[in-house]
Parts: structure tokens; C-alpha cells; sequence
């Protein structure tokens, strides 16, 4: 079943790649539900970030509403994200909400109800052709509890979400496009 979502997920980036231009607000929208869809969470539970080498900080591409709060730091101790970049390494971690970690995109109001924060999540670079971070995907789940969350993520969904990581880099890529 995975793989056929995976293969979904190739398409949808294939026909964004067609159309020859950056994708606009329903394209970062559509690949937001595609990937929600693909690991059973919330489209406001999909996140990615690209890595700004020059600067040494990520910005949110998805959802597109955080790419508007600021930047994360590639030195933040406290950010997942960044620890990801500077690592280049995969992680879940599913009691997320129990550390200490950087909240400040989680104040932003995303349709959620107040108190809903993430208390799982799957974090992993996205490579380029030669294994360098590009940027960084999220799955998270969110709600008052752990158990409210829903279930932990496992090693299987967090193969799955590496295995994305060319499609992912090639997304960034007409993320960019100019």
C-alpha cells in the first residue's frame, strides 16, 4: 500500500514539474494532502522546510502560513528541524511533547484549538543527488495528549518518509524556480 502512495505522491510532483513554473498556494496546498494522506495525520501536520545555505537558517515552504513567521537557525538547540539539517539524519520521536523544543510556529494558529500542540513527530533531511540537506520534512501529530494524537509513528513510516526524499528534492527545487 505504501508504495502505491509513494507512487502517488511521484505523480503529483511529476505533473507539478509539467507545468514549468513554481507551485502556487493550491499546489503547496495539494502536496500538503497528499503527504497527510500518505501518513494518515492532518494536512497542518506536514511541514517542510527548505535550507537556506547562505543565511545558515530553514523556512517553512508548507504550511505556507509559517513561512511568513520568521526563520529557524541551523544553531537552535531547541528546534527538531534544525538538528535534522545540521545531522542529516532521520528521527521519530513520539513523546515530542514532553521536550523541550522550540514552540513558537505552534502559537500560530493553523485551524487547531487552542492547547492542540505536537506530541509526535517524524523528522528527515531532504538530499539532493550528492546526500546534501536541502531541507527538511515533517509529520507530526497533534492534540492535548499523547493519546489524543493518535498512534506513535513507527520505523516503517519513517523509512517511508526518507524514501520520499528525492521526490521532496525535487519539489524544493520548483519551489525555487524562477
Amino acid at each position: 500500500m505504501i508504495e502505491q502512495e509513494v507512487a502517488e505522491f511521484e505523480v503529483v510532483i511529476a505533473a507539478m514539474e509539467n507545468v514549468g513554473q513554481p507551485p502556487d498556494t493550491y499546489a503547496l496546498a495539494k502536496i500538503g494532502r497528499t503527504l497527510s494522506k500518505m501518513f494518515k495525520v492532518d494536512p497542518d501536520e506536514v511541514a517542510i522546510l527548505t535550507l537556506n545555505t547562505k543565511l545558515k537558517n530553514l523556512k517553512f515552504v508548507i504550511p505556507e502560513k509559517l513561512s511568513e513567521v520568521g526563520t529557524i537557525p541551523l544553531t537552535s538547540s531547541s528546534a527538531l528541524a534544525a538538528r535534522t539539517a545540521r545531522e542529516n539524519r532521520a528521527d521519530v520521536m513520539n513523546t515530542f511533547g514532553t521536550t523541550r523544543h522550540a514552540t513558537v510556529f505552534e502559537g500560530v494558529p493553523l485551524g487547531r484549538k487552542p492547547g492542540e500542540l505536537i506530541q509526535k513527530i517524524m523528522s528527515a533531511p531532504i538530499l539532493d543527488e550528492a546526500k546534501k540537506v536541502q531541507g527538511v520534512i515533517q509529520i507530526s501529530r497533534k492534540g492535548k495528549t499523547p493519546s489524543d494524537s493518535g498512534p506513535d509513528f513507527t520505523q516503517k513510516e519513517l523509512r517511508t518518509l526518507v524514501q520520499i526524499s528525492p521526490c521532496l528534492h525535487r519539489f524544493l527545487n520548483l519551489y525555487h524556480a524562477v
